[in-house]
């Protein structure tokens, strides 16, 4: 079995299950190479909105049981709501065990005070035309899936892969801008507040910078994606970094190998059930 790097905090963002785009054996390969005292999804997990019943592969259902096997491991699991999963803010609030379920959330880390969020708030487009949005939303999961075509063909060509989605963001100066506008806005607020970090997701830009204002500054933090980028954010040594999967991996691995092998119903079955084995074990060390 390989050592799992210890990490304070670890940050994920806009994995989008249920969707063509999601990497979720890349995800689940890198959750199985931390062991974190802290596990922050920052919303939009688990897509709401373009979920289809149809299409919700065993990789997708295999993440959720890590994250949940994590959570009964001792792992305080904080779950952020996005406006992909929407749906969970009802249950904002809730507690299960180590598993939390919030709209935002503000810790300490070391002295300095980190608030966190996934910031569609600041999204006038999903606020003023949420139908509009969604279906953006669509369209750029038809886009990711031609992109995967593109990509299939490219590296039978031995040819290095290509993102079509991230060249157009990358590529118009109005994406470029709402990035810039995104970030303004939510640093700006994070300084008012007085917070040392502000950390969000949502527009799937990793990114790690200081900002600065007439009042003060603060360290912005993005968590990227699962969708192009496969990055997530460390903290760790009172430092944070971002860790990104195509340059930092190691080779992927399966430290659960009982997982690895289960099918669908099996993986839907240990979700739902609690593994006395497990509560067995807990209650002779309290003891």
């Amino acid at each position: 079995m390989k050592i799992k790097r210890k990490i304070e905090v670890a940050v994920i963002s806009d994995v989008h299950l249920g969707t063509f785009g999601c990497h979720a054996k890349e995800l689940y390969s890198y959750l199985n190479s931390i062991d974190p005292k802290t596990l922050i999804l920052n919303g939009d997990i688990i897509d709401v909105w373009q979920f289809n019943k149809r299409y919700f592969p065993k990789s997708h259902m295999q993440v959720i049981k890590k994250i949940m096997d994590m959570a009964s491991d001792g792992v305080e699991v904080i779950y952020i709501t996005g406006n992909h999963d929407e749906m969970l803010r009802r249950f904002s609030g809730a507690k299960i065990g180590n598993f939390s379920i919030v709209d935002k959330y503000v810790t300490e880390l070391n002295g300095k005070s980190a608030w966190f969020f996934h910031g569609d708030i600041f999204d006038v487009s999903i606020q003023n035309a949420k139908w509009l949005a969604k279906l953006g939303g669509y369209g750029y999961d038809f886009l990711i899936l031609i992109n995967q075509m593109v990509n299939w063909g490219l590296s039978k060509m031995g040819k290095e892969k290509y993102s079509i989605s991230k060249r157009i963001k990358n590529g118009v100066k109005g994406a470029i801008k709402y990035i810039s506008d995104f970030e303004k806005v939510a640093t700006d607020l994070a300084i008012e507040q007085g917070y040392d970090y502000v950390i969000c997701g949502h527009i799937h830009q990793p990114k790690m910078l200081i900002k600065e204002n007439k009042i003060g500054k603060t360290m912005y933090l993005n968590s990227g994606d699962w969708v192009e980028n496969f990055t997530a954010l460390e903290y760790q040594f009172k430092r944070w970094k971002i860790y990104n999967y195509n340059y930092d991996k190691l080779s992927p691995f399966f430290v659960d190998e009982d997982l690895k092998d289960m099918d669908m119903q099996d993986l839907i079955a240990a979700i739902t059930i609690v593994d006395k084995k497990k509560k067995k074990s807990k209650k002779k060390k309290s003891e």
